[in-house]
């Protein structure tokens, strides 16, 4: 090629421009220009912020919007600014929205900065938030890009929406699980992030080069990519100007540090357990959940944004049902749906035209619209949209190629951790069931020990709307253990408990268990003297509610209400209250050692049932530990989860299945005061709850109450209990979809625990839990109480659906003294017997017909309650149902079913021989009976009892009865009637 004299010039000056400009970028880290900040002042100083006010000096107008705007952690608050006229606040100022900036500076030169946590920086935007509405007099739209948006979200739940007009987020995830890196499965980032949080971050600050290199290698394509062309056009000073100070914020000064605490919490409360999805993330000791919002929400999704992905910003449709939320999709990676020519010519400019449309001053632009929680995105479209964006760097058959081995590399990696992670988790529990002999030390306050000193600072407990954790729990219980210890109470020691359901219930057990006590659990309002009369029980721990009436049978040590409560003591009781002992001046005596239990040990004892039915169920630290783990393992329980206790900690449902399972799953355990729908529907969002325990009819309240609308977002993923009906667990399933139901049946007598884990047949109890005692079924006369046998006298098995008595193989923490057998199977063989009849069918799971001393003995032949009341339970139009037998005439007794009606609904004969169709003739009922209610026990159990007792045999409109020649249900008249009590 010739040169001639014009080009060599050209070349030389380039060269010498490049040379100038580059030892000007190399002195000065840039080149000078004259794009000069937006003008502001700083309002307000605290130790956590600045509050920014942009454009001070425009004339004061008591009808201008007001906008604040909130920075992640890890950027500097200039973002807002980068581009000055083409930036946020600019754009803003000149749609005549009045824009204050929240800048909470850099950890590294803040005092205390690097001892910041999340919830430091939820309360400073709180605090400005009231600064801005008292200063203007007006709401604020809330503005965040990133986490700052997050914090949006967050802050606006956390003061219940209060002065704030909207929120506007720029790639705020919400729904972390969603959006997960590469495709990760969530229960290996949830360990990492566990694990990071704990021993990482507690460690190592995280500076702002840190989080430089960190964002510019998510995208390092991108980032080769600017620094080439910066370098292809150093000769250029005009080209580069006006990107100039862009360049400098992504390359040095738009980066700040992050502290240790704040990315542990976000990492453990919204990576690891995605709470800002499911709620009852924590705040200052205060459950959040952003069902709480309610204002409306406009939500910026990047296209091609790696970091705020889509699925993780669309959550927030779902995480706030309460609120309207729209988005605006925008093409753009993170950093240019705020900044840059993108961010200038579209999000600014739809962020003005949103807040005046809220304001009555304009139309909803077409780019901004409802969101809906699933949008269908072209795979192929996505991938040329994403290459195109960076400026086809790599070749499409490359990248699909790359796409399509990263999808079976993702996949193969997920379905192997998702299959195993259940595993992973049952196996230690199961080994530990495994390991308990007699003399191990295995009880409730050891392991609330083992979890105090695993990680003392996670949550335990939640209980109107206040969380406490393991450490504040471990400090109250050893408060609780020395007042009962200042009070004469010693190891072994019988001590009832009747408390209503509230933190002191539960240190009280607790500190019992940890002392090596008995607690002996007693349900307030009920028959208190007979039980302790049965138990020999003299000192009650009651709280101030039930002081009066545990001060009628004994000596009454007082817990909860706190100190300034004003006891009302009866005149002459015998009233120690342990809020007056002061822990610190009781000294511990030589024999005390902490949780002392063994598994062989008494450790509970359950009162239930009435009158001629109150019994009295014994319960080892043994028995304990297998319904927790049996629980933690059936329900895959871990420290994700939230369990809602429903049931009272009286109750076997409330101690064994969502205290223990709680304890033993890691979980986190949210107490209810009672059985309220309103409240249920709160705190479940509040709380974050992920599993619900029930007992009996408890959700058929909270499903006729309609508090959860069908297609109602919520955080549930299953209910565990026992006692459902087959209709109401039907009802259940399809109002909370896709959440499950879990069903156990455990057996107080010994250590027989089955569970419906696959839920697939409603109204089945399962198979035996793993880690359990073995079971069998063996032949059984209902009519003689005797057990049937072979030839030899060992008892027979049943085939399969023949009703038999259960039974579960003793083991050595089981007393067979206790009404156990010998010689079952083979000679010496120990085994226990339940209290109840069960069918197993084909597939090996196990059906409950009855209990021995219910089962209904008719002239056919026995007639199992059971079946009856879940056919019954399945006809839409009922509401509950008992089943019983009525003794008509001397050697005749009839089957007759009680049944109530839903309101709004109508239930005629043709319903009842419809459902009934499923049972045997000769096992369905004489009778069906209908009346107006039927009550329940504290428990929630329909009571037989009360409709025994006012049933009378007469014809009319509400008794129906079985035809057998034409196996249907008709009134019942006076000539068939005259024949029944013949």
């Amino acid at each position: 090629m010739k040169l001639t004299g014009r080009s060599v010039i050209g070349s030389v000056r380039r060269l010498v421009a490049t040379a100038q400009n580059g030892l000007e970028v190399i002195r000065f880290g840039g080149l000078a220009h004259d794009v000069v900040a937006s003008p502001y002042e700083v309002t307000e100083r605290k130790r956590m912020y600045r509050l920014r006010h942009y454009f001070p000096d425009n004339a004061p107008d008591a009808d201008r919007p007001v906008a604040l705007l909130v920075p992640p952690l890890m950027v500097s608050a200039d973002i807002y600014d980068v581009n000055a006229e083409g930036g946020a606040v600019g754009i803003l100022n000149r749609a005549g929205i009045d824009c204050w900036v929240l800048d909470f500076g850099s950890p590294a030169t803040e005092e205390g900065g690097w001892q910041r946590d999340l919830a430091d920086h939820v309360v400073a935007l709180n605090s400005a938030i009231d600064t801005v509405n008292e200063l203007t007099g007006r709401g604020v739209h809330l503005m965040g890009y990133s986490q700052g948006g997050m914090f949006a979200y967050q802050t606006a739940a956390y003061r219940y929406g209060k002065g704030v007009d909207s929120i506007v987020t720029f790639g705020s995830p919400v729904d972390i699980v969603a959006g997960l890196p590469f495709g990760l499965p969530q229960g290996l980032v949830t360990e990492v992030a566990d694990f990071v949080a704990d021993h990482v971050l507690t460690r190592l600050p995280i500076t702002d080069s840190m989080v430089r290199l960190g964002f510019q290698m998510l995208d390092p394509v991108k980032t080769a990519k600017s620094r080439l062309d910066f370098l292809r056009q150093l000769h250029d000073r005009e080209a580069l100007l006006p990107k100039e100070r862009q360049r400098r914020f992504l390359e040095h000064d738009g980066w700040v540090g992050y502290s240790g605490p704040a990315a542990a919490d976000l990492l453990k409360q919204f990576v690891a357990h995605n709470r800002m999805m499911v709620g009852g993330f924590v705040i200052r000791d205060r459950p959040v959940s952003l069902a709480e919002l309610e204002c409306p929400i406009l939500a910026f999704v990047g296209e091609v944004d790696d970091i705020g992905q889509p699925a993780a910003v669309r959550g927030i449709v779902r995480a706030a049902p309460n609120a309207e939320v729209y988005e605006a999709s925008v093409l753009a990676g993170h950093f240019g749906l705020v900044a840059g020519s993108t961010a200038t010519n579209r999000t600014w400019p739809l962020v003005r035209d949103w807040v005046h449309w809220l304001g009555g001053r304009g139309e909803l632009p077409e780019a901004i619209a409802p969101m809906t929680e699933h949008v269908e995105v072209n795979p192929q479209r996505s991938a040329a949209t994403r290459v195109v964006h960076t400026v086809g760097t790599l070749a499409e058959a490359g990248a699909g190629l790359g796409s399509a081995l990263g999808s079976i590399a993702n996949s193969t990696l997920r379905g192997s951790v998702e299959l195993t992670g259940e595993a992973a988790r049952a196996l230690p529990r199961l080994t530990r069931l495994g390991m308990i002999q007699p003399h191990t030390r295995i009880s409730l306050g050891r392991l609330l020990t083992e979890q105090a000193r695993r990680a003392p600072l996670k949550d335990l407990f939640l209980f109107d709307d206040r969380v406490h954790t393991n450490e504040a729990v471990a400090a109250r219980i050893d408060n609780v253990v020395r007042g009962l210890i200042a009070s004469g109470v010693r190891p072994a020691a019988r001590v009832g408990v009747l408390m209503e359901t509230r933190p002191s219930a539960l240190a009280a057990v607790a500190a019992l268990s940890r002392l090596g006590a008995v607690a002996v659990l007693l349900a307030p309002g009920s028959e208190i003297a007979r039980a302790v009369e049965l138990t020999g029980v003299n000192t009650i721990i009651a709280d101030p509610e039930n002081l009066r009436d545990a001060a009628t049978v004994g000596r009454v040590l007082v817990l909860g209400g706190g100190d300034a409560r004003g006891l009302t003591i009866p005149p002459g009781a015998d009233v120690i209250d342990l809020e007056q002992i002061d822990p610190a001046q009781v000294a511990l005596p030589g024999w005390y050692r902490p949780d002392p239990g063994l598994a062989r040990e008494l450790a509970f004892v359950l009162v239930t049932g009435t009158g001629a039915k109150l019994e009295l169920k014994y319960i080892t630290n043994h028995r304990w530990a297998l319904s927790a783990f049996g629980t933690a393992t059936a329900a895959d329980l871990d420290r994700r989860d939230t369990v809602y206790c429903l049931a009272p900690l009286h109750h076997s449902s409330g101690l064994l299945v969502s205290l223990g399972g709680a304890v033993a799953g890691g979980s986190r355990i949210a107490l209810a005061r009672s059985l309220d729908p309103a409240r249920f529907v709160e705190e479940v969002h509040r709380y974050g709850v992920t599993v619900v325990t029930y007992t009996w009819t408890m959700l058929r309240d909270i499903l006729d109450a309609d508090t959860f609308p069908n297609g109602h977002p919520h955080p549930i993923r299953l209910f565990i209990g026992s006692g459902m009906p087959a209709g109401l667990w039907r009802r259940t399933v399809e109002r909370f979809a896709p959440a499950r139901v879990l069903e156990f049946y455990a057996s107080i007598e010994g250590d027989v625990v089955l569970a419906n884990v696959a839920g697939t047949k409603l109204g089945c109890k399962g198979r035996p839990v793993p880690g359990t005692a073995r079971v069998e079924l063996i032949a059984y006369d209902s009519a003689t109480g005797r057990i049937r046998t072979d030839a030899q006298g060992f008892a027979r098995r049943t085939a399969d659906n023949e009703v038999g008595l259960l039974i579960g193989k003793a083991s050595e923490a089981v007393d067979i003294s206790q009404g156990g057998l010998r010689g079952v199977f083979a000679p010496g063989d120990a085994w226990m017997p339940t209290e109840n009849l069960f069918r197993r069918d084909s597939d090996g799971d196990y059906w409950l017909m009855d209990r021995r001393d219910t089962v209904i003995q008719t002239p056919r032949g026995p007639v199992y309650t059971q079946p009856i009341v879940d056919a019954l339970n399945d006809i839409s139009a009922v509401d509950m149902e008992v089943a019983f037998g009525y003794p008509a005439a001397p050697g005749r007794t009839l089957a007759v079913a009680g049944v109530s009606v839903r309101a709004g609904h109508r239930l005629e004969p043709k319903d009842v021989t419809e459902a009934l169709r499923s049972l045997d003739p000769v096992r369905r009922p004489d009778l069906v009976y209908l009346v107006d209610e039927i009550p329940r026990s504290s428990t929630y159990r329909p009571s037989t009892r009360a409709i025994q007792a006012t049933f009378a045999l007469k014809s009319g409109p509400t008794v129906w009865r079985h035809d057998p020649a034409t196996e249907t249900y008709e009134p019942l008249s006076d000539a068939v009637l005259a024949t029944l009590t013949d």
